[in-house]
């Protein structure tokens, strides 16, 4: 039986927030590309809006930490393209703090953005998802962090270790309509994050990786692009990690450097 291109998106409806820069803008363009309506949000507009093949996505201003402001952004999709298929949670990120001294403040907007905002979002979209008859995919990214914590990221790492439980919460109670999944995400190279692997731009970093190389916000568009479409039908609830393989232990490195069969030297 002919089931035509599974990656084909051609009248699918996705949002994506956080997706004018960085990896959600690299989410958005793939989904573009592969036929789909997008809407991003974030605090505000941008320059130039992510787009492929001269459409352009559509966007609307939102603090998706805000659940009446996440609900909007969902009605706003709705009203434009009449249906949500996909959702991509994609929001996120914090800087390091040392958490002795992490104010109550910083550690709630932390929390808010990476944990309750995804949450807000998806409750609205699956109000949605569930009056239609193909249902409707959710995607949360997360990070390494929720499973090897890092000095400075101690709510980071409490949110997006949240964020794993939700997706598999999510998951258990919204099927068979709606499925939610996770993508743990881990180093990947974008122009806001290459000072922070180094002067080197990341190339002694990516030694630690067994895949020899940091990931690109196009890995982990493609892996969104998988889990919204039928080859994962049913997949739900599961954590497709795109990180390389993960990081060589540091005891090895500390061991034995010299040893190390991934190294870049």
């Amino acid at each position: 039986m002919d089931i035509g291109d599974p990656l084909d998106f051609t009248g699918r409806a996705v949002v994506v927030t956080g997706g004018t820069r960085g990896i959600g803008a690299a989410i958005a363009e793939a989904f573009l590309t592969a036929g789909a309506d997008v809407l991003v949000c974030g605090r505000s507009a941008p320059a130039t809006l992510p787009g492929s093949g001269g459409r352009p996505c559509a966007f609307r201003a939102t603090d998706v930490r805000d659940p009446e402001a996440a609900a909007a952004l969902v009605d706003a999709a709705v009203a434009r393209f009449g249906r949500l298929d996909v959702l991509v949670n994609n929001a996120g990120g914090s800087p390091a703090v040392d958490a002795a001294t992490a104010s109550p403040r910083f550690v709630e907007k932390v929390v808010a953005l990476n944990l309750l905002a995804p949450f807000y979002v998806a409750q609205a979209a699956n109000r949605v998802m569930q009056t239609q008859d193909e249902g409707g995919s959710v995607i949360n990214i997360g990070s390494v962090a929720a499973r090897t914590p890092q000095p400075g990221t101690a709510a980071y790492t409490a949110a997006k270790a949240g964020l794993l439980g939700l997706t598999r919460a999510l998951a258990l109670e919204w099927a068979p309509l709606v499925r939610v999944n996770h993508i743990t995400t881990g180093l990947i190279h974008t122009e806001s994050a290459a000072e922070v692997y180094g002067e080197d731009g990341g190339k002694a970093v990516a030694g630690i990786v067994p895949m020899r190389r940091m990931a690109v916000p196009d890995d982990v568009a493609h892996a969104c692009l998988y889990l919204a479409s039928t080859l994962s039908a049913y997949v739900s609830g599961a954590d497709l990690a795109v990180h390389g393989g993960g990081e060589v232990p540091a005891r090895h490195l500390v061991a034995d450097p010299a040893r190390n069969p991934f190294s870049s030297s």
